[in-house]
């Protein structure tokens, strides 16, 4: 499956990568509890049924119920609200139980806020049940890209965790789905049985991960060193004792040595540490922010209503075909992700969703065409627009901003630095889920911009553009480890894609991490054939400081070095 869609492991790399593949597709497939339940609110609130029950007393100007612009406001944004705290709150619990066992109890959060939605006979009651629904989905967005990043392989990590984006654009493209089927129905099941159908897959992914294994780094992390040897041997489907899976363990702990020797692991720690932390914090959060401002949810939540009011004729199905086309478009983005880079990828997509942006904002300028009033052709620029928007986000900056997120951060605050920059992109998207209402609709105390608000998020594409080359770092094709090297040499981010690795940190350990760059080892030839130091496979299984001193004098690295040429593995890729 995997060579047929483009990606073929390298000749050089030890071991079978097919575990550690279907492990982190798995694990993406929780974006379909998020997808799902945006989608499904979308479509919901432009049910009949849905607005009859849950009027408070407003009515539309054809005279039916309806909620105010500030209810619908509260009942989308409250998910987004919910995920800002199950962020932030992920990363202590992720860091103590583990980012298997988290992602696990905030699925049952998640079951828990289904639960009251479908109990809901009011607005309270639903309120109260999407926020600890996003409490869940909140938790789930830091700990999955986290899990993913952490067991999978350098060649391929990019792309899995792209998988992840994957699973909410089809979260959202079944939720549309099932809102038209269910739209028409005249009793409480319209809408009962979209949000009723959420429990089928958490149930599902509740039951994989309770047999899933624990992320290597994260049992290093805690010091269980022959736990982690375990489950990475269950990844990389290599006995305990093989020479590169030992050479891989002793890397990731020496790397872990190595960043606890810069500094601590304290929230403050993540703002002032190094290797620069602040700034790649920084990033994180920025990016976080950046996707959210491209203007892609006033698409998806408000996407049925909003066509609605453009005068499109049946916005059940332009909704149905802009998550169709959402699907499609980031399968893309997977192939290319490692073949471009995180930064090309970023930068095309920021550069061709601004086109489109102000594309529409200016035709509907120009033809000063009012959103209830649009006319035949400008209802249809704005549809090819959005659909072409909704190709560049999808195989760009929906998958590729998690992608980079899960790999900047360095392993001993890797937890606590994800939810910091995650629980940006929920803050924005609440601002944002709440705020549009206010935006677009005319009356006293809104904006009525209509269709010019695609003016605002036009140029926040431009502003991503300009971002993306000034701060983002080019991560692709090197291990989680090597981009604390990169950090350190590289000054800037527009030189990162020239970045050779040259460090061991075994080597460094060896030296009390004292000057790595005065002790670089030389430029490599190729980047999947990293500088090794040949610790001895006893040593990375068991131990990390022993008595033994022999275990990293020269004489036992030469020892094992001709061990390793005799059994022809010395060209065999010891980092993943």
């Amino acid at each position: 499956m995997v060579i047929a869609m483009g990606w073929q492991k390298p000749d050089n790399v030890a071991g079978s990568s097919a575990p550690a593949i279907m492990v982190g597709l798995f694990v993406a497939s929780a974006g379909l509890l998020f997808g799902y339940d945006t989608g499904s609110i979308n479509g919901i609130l432009a049910m009949r049924k849905f607005l009859q029950d849950f009027s408070t007393g407003s009515f539309d100007k054809a005279g039916e119920e309806n909620l105010t612009p500030a209810e619908i406001s509260t009942v989308v944004a409250i998910l987004s609200a919910g995920t800002f705290v199950g962020a932030l709150i992920s990363a202590p619990f992720g860091d103590w139980v583990g980012r298997r066992l988290s992602m696990i109890a905030a699925t049952g959060v998640f079951c828990l806020g289904v639960v009251l939605q479908i109990c809901a006979a009011a607005l309270p009651m639903m309120i109260a049940g999407r926020f600890f629904a996003g409490v869940g989905v909140g938790a789930i967005s830091v700990l999955a890209p986290l899990y993913q990043s952490e067991m999978a392989p350098k060649w391929i990590r990019g792309t899995l965790v792209c998988a992840y984006q994957l699973s909410i654009t089809v979260g959202l493209l079944a939720a549309s789905i099932v809102n038209l089927l269910t739209s028409q129905m005249v009793t409480t099941a319209a809408y009962r049985i979209p949000i009723g159908l959420q429990f089928s897959w958490a149930v599902v992914l509740t039951v994989g991960l309770s047999i899933l294994p624990e992320t290597p780094r994260y049992l290093i992390k805690k010091g269980k060193k022959h736990e982690a040897g375990l489950a990475l041997s269950r990844l990389r489907r290599l006995d305990i004792t093989h020479p590169a899976l030992a050479e891989e363990l002793a890397e990731i702990e020496a790397n872990h040595e190595y960043e606890l020797a810069l500094g601590g692991t304290s929230y403050r720690d993540i703002f002032t540490g190094s290797p620069h932390l602040g700034r790649r914090l920084l990033t994180g959060c920025l990016l976080q922010m950046l996707q959210q401002l491209t203007g892609i949810n006033f698409i998806m939540y408000y996407g049925t209503t909003f066509f609605k009011g453009a005068g499109v004729d049946d916005p059940f199905v332009i909704s149905l075909v802009l998550n169709v086309i959402n699907v499609v478009s980031t399968l893309p983005g997977l192939v290319v992700v490692e073949s471009w880079g995180r930064r090309k990828l970023l930068t095309v997509g920021a550069i061709g969703m601004a086109v489109c942006q102000l594309t529409i904002a200016i035709f509907s300028t120009v033809v000063k065409a009012p959103m209830g009033d649009a006319s035949h052709a400008a209802a249809k620029v704005l549809i090819a627009f959005a659909a072409l928007f909704v190709f560049f986000y999808a195989s760009s900056w929906g998958p590729v901003a998690w992608v980079v997120t899960s790999e900047i951060y360095p392993l001993k605050v890797r937890a606590k630095s994800m939810s910091i920059s995650t629980a940006s992109n929920w803050l924005l998207n609440f601002g944002i889920a709440y705020g549009t209402p206010y935006m677009v609709e005319s009356g006293t105390g809104y904006a009525d911009l209509g269709s010019k608000v695609f003016y605002v998020w036009g140029a926040f594409c431009i502003i991503a553009a300009i971002f993306v080359y000034c701060m983002v770092y080019e991560t692709s094709k090197i291990s989680l480890e090597q981009i604390d090297e990169m950090y350190e040499r590289v000054d800037v981010a527009w030189k990162s894609s020239n970045f050779e690795p040259t460090w061991s940190f075994q080597a460094l350990r060896e030296d009390n991490f004292a000057n790595p760059n005065a002790d670089a080892a030389p430029s490599l030839s190729h980047e999947l054939q990293p500088a090794r130091t040949g610790s001895s496979t006893d040593d990375s299984i068991h131990t990390i400081h022993t008595n033994g001193a022999s275990a990293s004098s020269d004489e036992t690295r030469t020892e094992e070095d001709k061990i390793i040429r005799q059994m022809g593995m010395s060209n065999v890729d010891f980092s993943y």
